[in-house]
């Protein structure tokens, strides 16, 4: 059986004697959504893995969402290539359930507006697959094993590819701990705001704020940003891996960011770090919290 086929088959089952089968439904719910969405975001990746394939990555899909009529299925394409414009072409590797105008094994075109979701095997691991994801964490942990052995799979949390820029909160992240490992002052200030970290900071005190204790506070955040690097040195992320597992919507200028690290010693660390959107793009502002984990820190 193909891994596509053992993903997602005609019925998405696992078959278990003397069981009930499971049955693996992707719930059209939020979590989904941010799968797609974040997929979307990450696609220059794969597109550059698919150019230049690295000798540890094995294997390519992409999927997309078929329209017939009122109906909509998404499906997986094998073999995928882009042209010049951007277009998708690939072989249909999973049997349609609920549309008619694919089959399986038949190549087709389609716009790139209708990617849902991407995956590579790299290393024998997951990458992307943001989608399957969401299934999985839908399902109860006591199932999720079942999950992983029906696949054929090693789902961890994955490595996210943000592009590091500040169209994203995530890439804001990303480009702070670049600005740290180049030991770049100026430029990790830049990916801060301390004026709107020090109006998050004391909103949560019961004091009546003016723009004058605002500034002065921001003031003495930016100095003891710098102090602390003065005294402890930069943070180094050159050889730490990402992953953004989780946005929270404070406000549409407001989001708390779950970030993951993986350490070159096997440490993991969990923070969920505060974003806010200013006229020039996406800030880092302070941690929320930390949750515990291996080889825990806390950063930024």
């Amino acid at each position: 059986m193909g891994l596509l086929s053992k993903i997602f088959g005609k019925k998405n089952v696992e078959e278990r004697e003397g069981e009930p089968d499971l049955v693996y439904v992707a719930n059209e719910d939020e979590r989904m959504n941010w799968a797609i969405e974040k997929a979307n975001l990450t696609l220059w990746y794969f597109e550059d893995s698919l150019e230049n394939p690295k000798p540890e990555q094995a294997y390519f899909s992409i999927k997309v969402k078929i329209i017939d009529g009122d109906k909509g299925e998404h499906i997986w394409l094998i073999d995928p290539h882009f042209d010049g414009e951007g277009n998708l072409y690939g072989t249909v590797g999973n049997e349609p359930v609920d549309v008619n105008t694919v089959k399986l094994n038949q190549k087709i075109g389609i716009e790139r507006d209708l990617i849902s979701d991407w995956m590579i095997i790299e290393g024998g691991k997951l990458i992307g697959g943001y989608t399957i994801r969401a299934i999985r964490e839908g399902i109860p942990a006591n199932e999720q094993p079942a999950f992983d052995q029906s696949i054929g799979l090693y789902i961890d949390e994955g490595v996210d590819y943000f592009k590091i820029n500040r169209d994203t909160p995530e890439g804001a992240i990303l480009s702070l701990e670049e600005a740290y490992s180049n030991k770049d002052i100026d430029a990790a200030i830049d990916c801060k705001d301390f004026y709107e970290e020090a109006r998050n900071m004391l909103g949560g005190i019961n004091i009546e704020l003016d723009e004058e204790i605002i500034e002065k506070t921001a003031d003495i955040l930016k100095l003891s940003f710098i102090k602390s690097i003065e005294e402890h040195g930069f943070p180094d992320f050159t050889q730490i891996k990402n992953a953004f597992p989780e946005r929270q919507k404070v406000s549409e200028t407001n989001w708390i960011i779950t970030e993951i690290c993986w350490y070159p010693d096997n440490g993991k660390s969990f923070q969920q770090l505060n974003t806010y959107k200013s006229s020039n793009g996406w800030k880092v502002l302070g941690p929320v919290s930390t949750k515990p984990g291996d080889g825990d820190q806390q950063k930024d």
